[in-house]
């Protein structure tokens, strides 16, 4: 199993950027959300909520993936982002039905609005998309592609995860898995090459910025099914 250390290269700019907002990142990837989640305990009404959040985050999502289209540099990276957006569209349907095994009516999921958590954050990514470049767009979505990787991997290394009966262990798998891993191994690289081809060590504080305001959203973003479950 490699290590979330690993991700992105040496001296590349998704490290200096994760290594800036050290304290946000791990409080993030090692919120009180995903410690429950890798000892099991998490309360079932907290994961519903992050459920259906998680899905309304998803179109949102696909949204900033077809700004990233716009925004490309290169034909390439287009057919690259026209597949992700693909993916992600594909993803909403499995997720509904993933959804319907946890209690989770579709008809329920559709009518949620979305939450103040969800808003802010996927909003706080097109936002940097629109006033930015590429970089600044794919700066803004590497904590939740790269960052949710990093979760199932600490989760994974975890002394005290629980895996027999563990009603989590198919999340925990889903981004642990080769597939997944991969697609945020090639996010933090690809952060690595614009940050080359795009300046990324004159803009760096401004990229570190976001990247950090990211990282704090997500805390959020969990922070919002704890509330939810404890109300």
């Amino acid at each position: 199993m490699q290590a979330w250390e690993d991700f992105g290269a040496e001296g590349g700019l998704f490290r200096r950027l994760r290594a800036d907002c050290a304290a946000d990142w791990q409080a993030y990837t090692w919120h009180d959300f995903c410690r429950q989640l890798s000892a099991g305990t998490l309360p079932l009404a907290a994961f519903q909520d992050f459920l259906i959040q998680d899905y309304l985050f998803l179109i949102q999502f696909a949204r900033a993936k077809a700004l990233a289209v716009f925004k490309a540099e290169s034909l390439e990276a287009m057919r690259e982002k026209t597949a992700s957006i693909q993916a992600i569209l594909a993803e909403t349907t499995m997720h509904l039905t993933y959804c319907a095994e946890w209690g989770i009516p579709e008809a329920k999921v559709r009518a949620t609005p979305e939450s103040a958590e969800t808003v802010s954050y996927t909003r706080y990514v097109i936002d940097r998309g629109l006033a930015g470049d590429i970089l600044d767009l794919e700066v803004a979505l590497a904590p939740c592609t790269v960052g949710y990787a990093e979760v199932a991997l600490r989760i994974l290394a975890d002394p005290a995860r629980k895996v027999e009966g563990n009603p989590y262990q198919s999340w925990i798998e889903a981004y642990g898995s080769d597939g997944y891993q991969a697609l945020a191994r090639a996010a933090a690289s690809r952060i690595d090459a614009l940050g080359v081809s795009h300046g990324g060590e004159a803009r760096f504080p401004m990229l570190a910025a976001t990247f950090g305001e990211a990282a704090r959203l997500e805390q959020r973003f969990w922070q919002q099914g704890l509330d939810a479950a404890a109300s």
